[in-house]
């Protein structure tokens, strides 16, 4: 049973309460204190883009890589969240964000950004990191591959492709089924997203303004 500050802890990072977090702390909360589901207060505040309760949690050593009951991660949820602001928060952590760590579907935190139209958060973990643009969940999907299969083709997922595209993205991978992004957008009837895979090698894909 978690000790009383513990508990405390754990509501005032779910609710985003960054001076409760820092009194908990100094009552002597853990950093590491779970809930029922195994969600670290780092977890708790990730989950609700509670950005200033994260700041303090990180001060305070949290661990950015903790996994919940759902292999769920602080950093992983990013991708989820598409928050540009906690995660820079996160890449401040020492120990640092483990960038290759995988969801429960084998994916790192680029693919559901990718997934969601998380453009900004795409843009961002791409210069801002080394992840791997290319990396395959286990679906075998890439980001690109979920940009296209998951999106609504709209503008957000456009400039997802874009920026992957933009970032090295290999367009020729396919997903296990042997179909490519490009043959997913034709398909789909995502004129302008087929219009960036088409386009040639040479020359890097431009976002759309």
């Amino acid at each position: 049973m978690p000790a009383p500050a513990d508990l405390r802890l754990l509501a005032a990072a779910r609710q985003g309460d960054a001076a409760a977090v820092r009194a908990a702390l100094a009552e002597g909360a853990r950093t590491e204190v779970r809930d029922e589901e195994l969600r670290s207060p780092l977890l708790l505040a990730a989950l609700g883009d509670h950005v200033e309760a994260a700041r303090a949690l990180v001060a305070a050593g949290a661990d950015v890589n903790a996994r919940d009951a759902r292999h769920d991660s602080p950093w992983l949820v990013t991708g989820a969240t598409g928050s540009v602001a906690m995660m820079r928060v996160l890449l401040t952590a020492d120990p640092a964000p483990d960038v290759t760590l995988r969801n429960r579907f084998g994916g790192v935190s680029l693919i559901p950004a990718a997934e969601r139209g998380h453009a900004a958060y795409v843009k961002a973990v791409l210069q801002e990191t080394a992840i791997d643009v290319d990396h395959v969940n286990d679906l075998g999907w890439t980001a690109l591959l979920e940009a296209v299969i998951l999106g609504d083709g709209g503008r957000a997922h456009q400039k997802v492709v874009a920026l992957l595209l933009a970032a090295g993205a290999d367009r020729d991978l396919p997903d296990a089924h042997g179909t490519t992004a490009l043959e997913h957008a034709e398909r789909r009837g995502f004129d302008t997203i087929a219009a960036l895979l088409r386009d040639a090698a040479g020359a890097p894909a431009e976002a759309p303004a």
